[in-house]
């Protein structure tokens, strides 16, 4: 095996620039935990008046951005906070997650004032005028169903755009939303000289000069060809002209972005030769924090979006799901499906039929029973991904249901159900949504095993029910923001491979570590009986079979 082992005082650190927050988790040389923070966006910066860390355009349908400056100031801050507690001079390495799909625009001439930065000015007072437009759009927006339809049109279709970059056109995805900018705002595009994503914005900030895009996070665009792992010319003349200068290169993830800008040495004593490792998405940095590294297991991530990842050496890019470069693996890929109506779904539930409760949630879940005496329902607060549909709640009671046969069983709408069971045909619709596509798109049905992350991931009750549906042990990993940890690890494994001078499977950076670190994934839940997730698996086709009907009747497919 190859020497893996760093110096013994190095740190690591791992930033997650995600919709709410900002965190920050710190490693040591055994890949311990050794420090942890976080800045919440609407509490510790409310000037910027956020809601979750958003602003909702009340006069464009599916408009939701996030001001990029804010974004900046959070990395001040979060900095600030550090700089008393650890010592920055021992940072060997950072790396950096950043929410999929947002997008920064760089004005013409910005590239001057990153590499000229005043350590003893703040970053957000000398990027206030660096933006041609100053408020990102984010993974929420879904203001561009023109864009999309355009897009795909272009190329040869949906299933030709998914073949291609991974996955069919998506509102949120990077190039319809660049495609909306030069449409409607043209001076704005062309006074724009480097489109960022989140994740390369922030790690462009840290090396005072435009960081490339990761290859990984790339894939988030409908720009790249994932096979190729290049930009896609077709994608790019189909999306805006001039399009690939604005865009810069692509990297593999593991590569160093460049060493650490000297305003950070000046201001928080960094030492100057801590390297930058490539940002990439929330998602792909989950991975890696989860340590996702065989088929068969699949990851359930329950946050702000909830989605289920696997790996995968052999793609099926389809019309749902989407297809990325593995973050941590030059060959593999990741497979993933997105829901956003997650956590803010399940806290406006929770606060109409729990007493704004988490405890009473859990309970109401504990005390009613598996399939919900026939109750499934449907709940979106903002415009779904997957199904496409829009913001609404439609729930049904099945009639005849006995679990052993869907024969003579039909459904009947109905207003509202009783608070009880509004929480159970909540978690149970998010969870048996989840099983359905998993298995239409080709994941492994029953998994492996389930690793749970996000907030959600610390209720025993919910653990206990994806265990049941999806008829596999469930395990959790020793925090729920993997995210940042994974960024941390992935720090750590690029300085290895900067270190090495070529790429090494992250596995060997950990194998003799993994049940002595916060990586250890700990069983919480045990699968439940396979009578049972047979019935769940019946009252999943019949939730597809309506879900088909609600999309047929309401949606854009």
């Amino acid at each position: 095996m190859e020497d893996c082992s760093f110096s013994p005082d190095s740190l690591f650190l791992g930033f997650d620039s995600s919709t709410q927050s900002l965190k920050a988790t710190v490693l040591d040389a055994t890949l311990n935990i050794v420090h942890s923070d976080m800045v919440n966006f609407d509490s510790e910066l409310p000037h910027y008046k956020t809601k979750d860390g958003v602003y909702r355009d009340p006069s464009v349908t599916g408009r939701i951005v996030s001001p990029t400056l804010m974004w900046v100031e959070a990395l001040d801050l979060i900095l600030e906070r550090l700089s008393s507690k650890l010592d920055f001079a021992k940072i060997a390495a950072v790396s950096g997650s950043g929410q999929q799909h947002g997008s920064v625009y760089w004005k013409t001439g910005s590239s001057v004032k990153l590499s000229a930065l005043d350590s003893k000015k703040q970053l957000v007072d000398q990027l206030v005028d660096a933006f041609s437009i100053k408020e990102s759009p984010i993974w929420m927006d879904s203001s561009t169903t023109d864009q999309c339809k355009a897009i795909e049109k272009a190329v040869g279709g949906a299933l030709e755009l998914s073949r291609i970059s991974g996955s069919r056109a998506h509102e949120r995805y990077t190039g319809p939303q660049i495609r909306r900018i030069f449409e409607t705002q043209p001076e704005v595009y062309h006074d724009t000289e480097r489109i960022s994503l989140v994740s390369s914005f922030v790690a462009s900030l840290l090396i005072g000069g435009y960081a490339c895009i990761d290859e990984t996070d790339g894939a988030g665009m409908n720009l790249m060809d994932i096979k190729q792992r290049a930009w896609s010319k077709i994608a790019l003349e189909a999306t805006a002209p001039g399009l690939e200068e604005k865009l810069g290169k692509l990297a593999p993830a593991h590569a160093v972005a460049g060493f650490i800008a000297s305003y950070f040495v000046d201001r928080f004593r960094f030492n100057k030769n801590c390297l930058v490792v490539q940002w990439s998405g929330d998602n792909p940095n989950s991975l890696a924090g989860l340590t996702l590294n065989t088929p068969g297991d699949l990851a359930i991530s329950l946050g702000t979006s909830d989605t289920v990842f696997g790996i995968t050496s052999d793609p099926q890019p389809s019309s749902e799901g989407h297809v990325f470069p593995n973050p941590v693996d030059t060959k593999g890929y990741m497979v993933m499906l997105v829901y956003k109506n997650g956590s803010l779904t399940r806290e406006d539930v929770r606060n109409q039929c729990a007493d704004k409760s988490w405890e009473v949630f859990g309970r109401f879940l504990q005390q009613t029973p598996p399939l919900n005496g026939g109750k499934i329902g449907f709940y979106y607060k903002e415009y779904e991904i997957l199904p496409s549909l829009p913001v609404g709640f439609h729930r049904y009671i099945l009639e005849n249901f006995t679990g052993d046969t869907l024969d003579g069983t039909s459904e009947h709408e109905v207003k509202e159900f009783d608070s009880q069971s509004e929480v159970r045909a909540l978690v149970e619709g998010q969870l048996l949504s989840m099983r359905g596509h998993a298995e239409r798109f080709g994941m492994p049905s029953p998994p492996k095993r389930i690793i749970a992350t996000g907030g959600a991931s610390a209720n025993q009750n919910i653990l206990k029910t994806i265990a049941a549906i999806f008829g596999c042990d469930v395990y959790t990993v020793q925090r729920t923001d993997s995210a940042s940890l994974g960024a941390a690890l992935r720090a750590a494994h690029g300085w290895l491979c900067n270190k090495k001078g070529s790429f090494v499977p992250i596995s060997l950076m950990y194998a003799d570590k993994l049940d002595k670190t916060s990586l250890g994934c700990k069983l919480s839940a045990a699968a439940g009986d396979k009578e049972l997730v047979t019935k769940y698996g019946l009252f999943m086709n019949k939730r597809l079979e309506i879900e088909n009907r609600l999309v047929q009747k309401l949606g854009r497919l």
